[in-house]
Formats: C-alpha cells, sequence, structure tokens
C-alpha cells in the first residue's frame, strides 16, 4: 500500500519493490493500448498554452506489462512518448498458469482493487482499464472487483500494487532462503 506524503497526498513509495523489471527485447510483440488522451491548458502572462496528454498501456501478452505517461503539443506526440516511457516501465507479473497465485487487493489513493484466481476458462472478469491491463499482461482467467475512485491512473497504480503483493511459491522459497519443496513438506506436516 502507498504512504501519505507531508501533504496529504499518496505516493507509492517502495511498493513495486518484489517486482521484477522488464526489458523488452526486438523480438518481443508488445501490444499498445492508449487509455486515455486529453487537453490540458496552461494560463500565462501571453495567454493560454494547450498541450495533450496521453496515457497508455504496454505488454507483451507474456506476462510482463508497464505504463506512461506522455505531453506534447500535439497528441501524437504525447502517445508516441507514452509508449516509450511505459516500456521503460514494464514489470513482470507473477502468475500460475493464466491466472494469478492468490487473492489480493491493491489501493492507491482514493482506488481499490481486488483480484481473485479464476478457474481456466472463466476469462477475464474485469472493467475498464483493468481489462486492458490484464489482457496487456497476458492474463487469461481472473475476477477483478473495482472499488472507490475509478480515475484510470489511480487504479493501474493499484492494480501494480496489487501485484507487487502476489507471491508464488518458488518467490517465497527464494524470500525465505528455502527450496521448495521444503515450503511444501512443511505445510503438509
Amino acid at each position: 500500500m502507498g504512504k501519505w506524503g507531508k501533504n496529504g497526498r499518496m505516493y507509492a513509495g517502495e511498493a513495486y519493490k518484489y517486482l521484477e523489471k522488464y526489458l523488452p527485447t526486438q523480438d518481443d510483440e508488445i501490444v499498445e493500448r492508449v487509455i486515455e488522451t486529453s487537453r490540458v491548458t496552461r494560463v500565462t502572462k501571453g495567454g493560454k498554452r494547450s498541450t495533450y496528454r496521453a496515457f497508455c498501456i504496454v505488454g507483451n501478452q507474456k506476462g510482463a506489462v508497464g505504463y506512461g505517461i506522455g505531453k506534447a503539443p500535439e497528441p501524437a506526440d504525447a502517445i508516441r512518448k507514452a509508449v516509450n516511457r511505459a516500456k521503460k516501465n514494464m514489470y513482470l507479473v507473477p502468475m500460475v498458469g493464466g491466472t494469478i497465485p492468490h487473492e489480493v487487493e491493491g489501493r492507491f489513493s482514493t482506488s481499490r482493487i481486488i483480484m481473485k484466481p479464476a478457474a481456466p476458462g472463466t476469462g477475464i472478469i474485469a472493467g475498464g482499464v483493468a481489462r486492458t491491463l490484464l489482457s496487456a499482461a497476458g492474463v487469461k482467467d481472473i475476477l477483478t472487483k473495482s472499488i472507490g475512485g475509478n480515475n484510470p491512473i489511480n487504479l493501474v497504480n493499484a492494480m501494480f500494487d496489487a501485484f507487487s503483493k502476489l507471491r508464488t511459491l518458488s518467490f517465497q522459497a527464494k524470500l525465505r532462503g528455502k527450496k521448495t519443496r521444503e515450503l511444501l513438506s512443511s505445510s503438509t506436516s
């Protein structure tokens, strides 16, 4: 979960510290999705200046996904900047089969998302930005529920907070300094 800053604003802190960074290669087929473009106006002494802001999600549909925001005088340039930033900001999503390992909840600012693993064949039960992000990541079966604010940027940050809390069995064994077999044998006894 995020932390409260000086001005009462929520920030992620080291929320993604357990997510593994992913660097795309030339061979990867990266899927690019534009979530939102908006016109932003700044008032200066000389008058109003308009720029565009773009919010994009990229993924390789094999477990890696990222997001980025770009601003430029033209929408096409803003989208290009956002996609480039998203490619530099990609993380691996912990998955087991086509779903997540366990139920998890992520929070950021006023947005909250609950994600649950689903049986094969269920599909992606999610709405809006959550569906786009999960399909770009390559998740096949999942149940999600978004609660609170539905601002796309906050919702994506909440989803990455949830991804950082996911633990596969092999990762948990690595964190504890044990082998996977040792964890399985201790849980059955």
